[in-house]
């Protein structure tokens, strides 16, 4: 994850990427639609939308500080993870690689926000059943060298090992 800050008018960086462990499902799902036109009784005119996506990342727990700075809770003095219900959350960009893709593609999605976490804990049975948070994602496109772009992928090829080998020290954008 890195957090998206403004650099400059029309422009917009992120911070170093922060690896965090513990992902237990991530999910994606295309938001947008179709526009039809109908002439002489057909369709005449069909344009596909594209909102980004939507979708959750599931994990054995979030670590505290990625909740404050995604959602903008506090951490105060004694170290406790504070709810702000006027918290301003950032827009940040979510790395990745998928274990087991026969590509080993790797994936940037530029302009993410997030929901809080769901929760849910039980009462100690005879096995130990370990639970998860997960939260709400929204992928959005973000304007770029006159383009709306939602993700980045990127898999090794003979040309790109260096660009494929430092993916994850820093948020590219297309063409950089």
């Amino acid at each position: 994850m890195g957090d998206s800050t403004v650099v400059a008018a029309g422009t917009v960086g992120w911070g170093t990427p922060v690896a965090i462990p513990g992902v237990v499902n991530f999910s994606a799902t295309p938001d947008g639609g179709e526009s039809t036109f109908y002439a002489d009784n057909i369709k005449y005119y069909v344009r596909q939308t594209n909102n980004g996506y939507t979708g959750e990342l599931e994990m054995a727990l979030f670590p505290d500080d990625i909740i404050a700075e995604m959602l903008g809770w506090e951490i105060d003095a004694n170290g406790m993870l504070v709810e702000n219900a006027e918290g301003v959350a950032k827009e940040f960009a979510l790395m990745g690689q998928i274990q087991g893709d026969a590509k080993n593609r790797r994936f940037v999605y530029y302009r993410c926000t997030a929901s809080r976490p769901s929760q849910a804990s039980s009462t100690a049975t005879e096995s130990v059943d370990p639970t998860t948070e997960t939260l709400g994602l929204t992928m959005l496109p973000l304007e770029h060298n006159g383009k709306k772009i939602v993700k980045g992928v990127i898999e090794l090829s003979e040309t790109n090992q260096a660009i494929y080998d430092a993916f994850f020290d820093a948020v590219t954008l297309p063409g950089a």
